[in-house]
């Protein structure tokens, strides 16, 4: 009871802060902010932090995997929040056929910047300090031998220099991440003011959801403080709000339809709202025939 307790207490701050209009219209203004002043961080960082390494424990096993860790949560979330209120599974689907679209556009950018980098890019293989000394050449300056027709990721594979243009995907999808985690979650405030039920199974999703948002913006300061890549963050953070924007912002509020998922909540809330309702006006009925 006590562990309950505290659980209930939490998830309820949590989700009047997620459900909070205030929170909703600005939290895409604070990402941005930190794209815009978090390199300025690495000027009092230390650079001997555990956070410094690539090869973390955050860095190896939520980041790499950051779109999967959302999915398995938000869409475990969103299912059991939805079937809970309407018990109907191809309601339940189309809610969360948003992560569909959203996984759909991820891979797509993956595809392009992908495109991007090969075809702005080119590959360098540093040639041996034997060769340097022989030419009389600065040892601090090696010299890069040009290697035509080489990929990136084959670039990398083989030990060798990769120099192009490019846009940083691990800010695209840390940026994407959070605004659908808000988005989703935000409902569940509201759904709490009209005496949904809320069982401990639910409330520890919806937790678990809330860690992993926290976590998400977290790693993002720490990306753009120990290892600044400045406009590379900006403008992989830039398309990830873009991505928000276009699909919450816009193609979401046409209404649900089959073109169309619709927003967060809309089907849920209303249908719950529409039976207090009726359930008001029932009582109310019954009360003045027994008068």
């Amino acid at each position: 009871m006590f562990l309950n307790s505290i659980l209930v207490v939490i998830t309820d701050l949590a989700a009047g802060l997620l459900g909070n209009a205030s929170f909703r219209r600005h939290f895409h203004l604070l990402l941005s902010s930190l794209l815009l002043f978090g390199p300025l961080l690495s000027l009092w960082v230390s650079h001997y932090s555990i956070f410094a390494k690539r090869t973390h424990f955050l860095y190896r096993v939520f980041l790499r995997s950051g779109w999967g860790w959302t999915c398995i949560f938000v869409g475990s979330f969103v299912f059991v929040l939805s079937f809970s209120i309407r018990r109907s599974l191809t309601l339940s689907l189309r809610h969360l056929s948003r992560l569909a679209v959203a996984g759909g556009l991820w891979l797509g950018f993956r595809k392009l910047l992908c495109l991007l980098e090969n075809a702005t890019g080119s590959c360098y293989e540093p040639i041996s300090s034997t060769l340097e000394l022989a030419s009389g050449t600065n040892g601090d300056q090696p010299l890069l031998l040009l290697r035509e027709g080489e990929t990136k990721e084959a670039c990398v594979r083989s030990g060798m220099l990769w120099r192009g243009y490019e846009v940083s995907e691990d800010a695209l999808l840390l940026c994407l991440c959070c605004l659908l985690l808000a988005e989703e979650t935000a409902v569940f405030g509201p759904y709490l003011n009209l005496g949904g039920p809320s069982g401990a199974p639910l409330r520890i999703l919806f937790l678990f959801c809330v860690l992993l948002l926290s976590l998400w913006v977290f790693l993002l300061l720490c990306l753009l403080a120990y290892f600044p890549q400045f406009p590379t963050q900006l403008l992989g953070g830039a398309l990830g709000c873009l991505s928000w924007r276009v699909l919450y912002q816009g193609w979401y509020r046409l209404g649900p339809s089959w073109y169309c998922p619709g927003r967060p909540g809309v089907g849920l809330l209303s249908t719950q709202s529409k039976q207090e309702e009726t359930s008001e006006t029932l009582c109310e009925s019954n009360a003045k025939e027994i008068n």
